[in-house]
């Protein structure tokens, strides 16, 4: 699946989604835009490091429509009468908490890394030690770096897609009380 974010006019931002299983889905406007990091790319970046094939955007690869609509009224209709019936598992309930969890860590650290903020927000004294620091966390800013840096430098009108990796590229790290919960390898 490739997902294309494209920076509009007005700090403003688009996703368009290709994708192999499911029917087309139709464009959609994107919350919290940055100059560097749109929400929903923080979560696509978050979720693809960490394997999360069960929050949003693995959802949408395995066909779901989640924050997306299909393009064809006919189909949405359906689609929406189809996924109201299918309430998602525990494991896909776990991925998405890990997801906000994740996203809501590295998005401080990264513009803190950047030198777009001085301190870190108050709450994250009460994170767990050492959480902050996990070779998973890194990962992930390693590649909210690459993106902010690409994402920054396009006009409006430019796009920048990134494809959701294979299920198999990643070994996934259940979700644990201890430390190891965000320490995946």
């Amino acid at each position: 699946m490739d997902v294309t974010f494209t920076k509009a006019p007005g700090r403003r931002y688009q996703m368009t989604v290709v994708r192999e299983r499911g029917p087309e889905l139709a464009p959609r406007q994107g919350p919290g835009y940055d100059d560097y990091l749109p929400h929903d790319a923080v979560h696509f970046l978050v979720e693809a490091e960490a394997g999360l094939s069960g929050a949003v955007f693995g959802r949408i690869a395995a066909g779901r429509s989640n924050i997306f609509w299909a393009a064809d009224p006919a189909v949405r209709k359906r689609l929406a009468r189809r996924e109201a019936k299918r309430q998602p598992d525990r494991a896909e309930h776990a991925d998405m908490a890990r997801s906000e969890t994740l996203a809501s860590l590295c998005e401080p650290l990264w513009q803190l890394r950047a030198g777009h903020r001085a301190d870190l927000p108050d709450w994250f004294s009460s994170i767990e030690p050492g959480i902050s620091r996990s070779r998973l966390v890194e990962r992930i800013l390693v590649r909210l770096d690459d993106f902010a840096a690409r994402w920054h430098a396009l006009p409006a009108g430019g796009s920048v897609t990134l494809s959701w990796p294979p299920a198999s590229r990643h070994r996934r790290t259940p979700a644990r009380s201890s430390g190891g919960f965000l320490n995946g390898g």
